[in-house]
């Protein structure tokens, strides 16, 4: 099959990789839709050596081949994987046994995700997305599922104020999360016009610039001096600005939530959330919760619920094409907001 790969120089190629073959329990998807992730794009520019297998997590597609003990009507479901987690745990471990796949003991080892024509993983991480759903948006299971499982996991209540720092696909996402479990005013940060423009589309009260006082003015002036309830921080990176800034514009005894990637060891003065009773709330990919998993209700809002999150796609790429593709990504001046591979 065709698989595309980081070429340890800078750009992604396509070549030949091996089809996956099913073992006990697995299942063979073939790949309609990836979405090019931030972290794929923060990972190929900090790898010095070429991959040895494909990336990309962000993957619907359809069931084409089960393995012994998979229940063969399985076969031609349109599917949502759930490649990071429950597609590869062991389902045995405590974690497992309590519905938290991604924190499995005994992992199966990596294969290879959905920059290919074909991914392998377990029949019971893929999870059945809708008759009305696009490809396009059953690739946005997992991203929204993220950002479902950090509102959660800040235990949202009716009626809070929310803020959101980054517009990004996890900023975007949580937003409709947000929006969907019963946030009250939504304030975002938008570093490009379109992504403020969506943000706004997709419920967001108020986008705001990232640079200087405007988030923490409207905050407080909406909270009658507070400041949010909950933040949700996805930007990450190497410097600790935005967590910072969470800190700064979080209520005393409110919650930052964090999902943003933080690649670097960072310097926190840790006095003022001490003073303020704050809590951070580390969130990272998706699990059970009170019975329900986060893919199953990001696949509910998809299909059920107006959400219009099919509209952050913004451009589509073959996979012989995948390094216009993460070009485009990184380069917002093209009005990119989620790019995705589809076949």
């Amino acid at each position: 099959m065709k698989a595309a790969f980081f070429d340890g120089e800078g750009s992604m190629e396509v070549k030949d990789f091996s089809d996956p073959v099913p073992g006990i329990g697995d299942a063979i998807i073939d790949v309609k839709s990836t979405g090019i992730c931030g972290s794929d794009l923060l990972m190929n520019a900090e790898k010095t050596a070429a991959d040895e297998v494909p990336a990309g997590h962000e993957v619907a597609g359809e069931i084409v081949e089960v393995g012994p003990g998979v229940n063969k009507d399985m076969l031609g479901s349109r599917v949502a994987i759930e490649t990071i987690g429950h597609g590869r745990a062991c389902g045995e471990c405590w974690y497992c046994r309590i519905g938290q796949y991604r924190q499995c003991l005994d992992m199966a080892p990596q294969e290879g995700g959905g920059f290919a024509e074909y991914i392998k993983r377990r029949a019971s991480g893929c999870y059945t997305v809708s008759d009305s759903m696009t490809w396009s948006e059953s690739a946005l299971v997992e991203p929204l599922a993220v950002s479902i499982h950090g509102v959660r996991r800040g235990a949202l209540s009716g009626g809070q104020t929310v803020a959101i720092l980054g517009s990004g696909t996890i900023g975007l996402t949580a937003v409709v999360a947000a929006r969907q479990l019963g946030a009250g005013t939504i304030i975002v940060t938008a570093r490009h016009k379109q992504q403020a423009d969506m943000a706004l589309a997709l419920g967001a009260d108020h986008a705001v610039s990232p640079e200087g006082d405007e988030l923490r003015d409207i905050l407080f002036e909406k909270t009658e001096g507070r400041g949010s309830d909950i933040t949700i921080e996805t930007v990450g990176g190497k410097e600790p600005a935005t967590l910072i800034q969470s800190i700064d514009v979080t209520r005393m005894q409110g919650k930052i939530v964090i999902l943003g990637g933080f690649r670097n060891p960072l310097t926190i003065d840790w006095l003022t959330p001490l003073l303020k009773e704050q809590s951070f709330i580390f969130s990272q990919c998706y699990s059970i919760i009170d019975g329900i998993h986060d893919y199953e209700l990001a696949v509910d809002m998809l299909a059920h619920r107006d959400t219009h999150l099919g509209e952050i796609v913004t451009h589509k790429f073959p996979l012989d094409d995948i390094e216009k593709g993460f070009q485009t990504a990184y380069n917002k001046s093209t009005g990119s907001i989620k790019v995705q591979i589809h076949q």
